[in-house]
């Protein structure tokens, strides 16, 4: 009998099973009274999660989808934007803008490293620094597993008249992003990361100040014109067939979030985090994100010497049924990356690690077997039985 697969990548994640019974009710008139009160409820706790009193908006489409759709309703073409990159996800934001025209300034840091509001703050400072018409930052660096510091972003924008545009696919709901305390103009996030459902849904928070520059901003969009959207969010539709049973299952596990609060939500994605890097930590292997601006929803794994990575990875898929992320772009050889966030638990964590810890084993690599787990235990054991 074949194991259950444990998938620890930071997206697609693991969907809850009440999220994917909901998925199989029947379809209904998306134009009728039953749609409009599930559309209702959706954006309901939507601004819950997104803690925002601002407008949320559905698009069918993937998280990139969602990016490109605040870029293009919010800029025109040859406005100045200024991209805070520190690994692959901060740079597709930033070639989602250029694509349409956008003239991008990038302030890249080493990847492993997060953004530096001071650097922003002073650049921001500079007699040409009112050309600047946004700022592009992504709160989680999936690729890296760092997260920025949006308090002091935000704060460093704050007293510049440039909008503040969010990538935050693989952060919201895991970690704490209060969007209207941190005057956030635009907030994109993902389905299939925390959310907990299957990919194919992106969300976008809108600040007034975000709907004010869509009257007048002049790249080209259609699909993802935020006016007509709003326009039939109004009545309690979309302008296009929306996707039903994606939404049927966001409006199950966005329950299950609210029903778990967004405080546990935070401390749960901690305690996972902080099991993950205990345990890779006491298995003498260096983790990739500078201290102190660690994700806790994706744990990045320096490679041990010598380790082929391909190889490593597929041991862990075809024996043990776990399957990690890889590196990306430069770092394809160099970590591997352990995904922790949405529906997962400390025993996934534990299970996860037992598996590394008996892959290294057969590939040569010297691990004390059980090293590892006891580490995550450890760090469980702080909390209790309070997750």
């Amino acid at each position: 009998m074949k194991e259950k697969q444990l998938l620890m990548i930071p997206g697609p994640t693991p969907v809850p099973p009440s999220v994917l019974k909901s998925m199989a009710a029947p379809m209904i008139n998306h134009r009728g009274t039953e749609y409009a009160g599930l559309q209702r409820e959706i954006l309901r706790k939507l601004k819950l999660v997104f803690q925002t009193d601002n407008e949320v908006i559905i698009f069918p489409a993937s998280g990139t989808g969602g990016l490109e759709s605040v870029v293009t309703n919010l800029l025109s073409p040859g406005d100045r934007v200024l991209s805070l990159t520190i690994g692959v996800f901060g740079d597709r934001f930033a070639r989602i803008a250029e694509t349409f025209g956008a003239e991008v300034e990038r302030m890249a840091f080493e990847w492993g490293q997060p953004a530096d509001a001071g650097m922003l703050e002073e650049r921001l400072s500079r007699p040409d620094a009112d050309r600047i018409k946004a700022v592009l930052v992504t709160h989680n660096e999936t690729s890296t597993g760092v997260v920025n510091d949006m308090e002091a972003i935000a704060g460093a924008v704050r007293s510049h008249s440039a909008l503040l545009l969010v990538d935050a696919i693989s952060g919201l709901i895991a970690m704490d992003l209060p969007v209207d305390r941190l005057g956030l103009d635009a907030v994109v996030a993902g389905s299939q990361k925390a959310f907990m459902i299957p990919p194919g849904l992106t969300f976008a928070a809108l600040s007034p100040r975000a709907l004010e520059a869509s009257k007048t901003a002049r790249m080209p969009r259609y699909y993802w014109d935020f006016g007509m959207m709003l326009k039939s969010m109004a009545k309690d539709q979309t302008p296009y067939t929306p996707a039903v049973s994606l939404l049927y299952a966001l409006d199950e596990a966005l329950r299950l979030i609210e029903a778990e609060t967004m405080p546990r939500s935070f401390a749960r994605h901690q305690v996972l985090g902080e099991m993950t890097r205990r345990a890779m930590e006491a298995l003498g292997m260096d983790l990739f994100a500078r201290e102190g601006c660690r994700s806790n929803s994706v744990t990045a794994v320096r490679a041990p010497s010598g380790l082929d990575m391909k190889a490593f990875r597929k041991l862990l898929r075809e024996r043990y049924n776990v399957v990690l992320g890889g590196g990306q772009q430069k770092l394809e050889s160099e970590i591997f990356r352990i995904g922790h966030l949405g529906f997962s638990g400390p025993f996934d964590i534990i299970g996860t690690v037992a598996a590394i810890e008996m892959a290294l084993a057969e590939m040569g690599v010297p691990a004390a077997l059980g090293q590892g787990v006891q580490a995550a235990q450890k760090e469980l054991m702080k909390v209790g039985a309070s997750l």
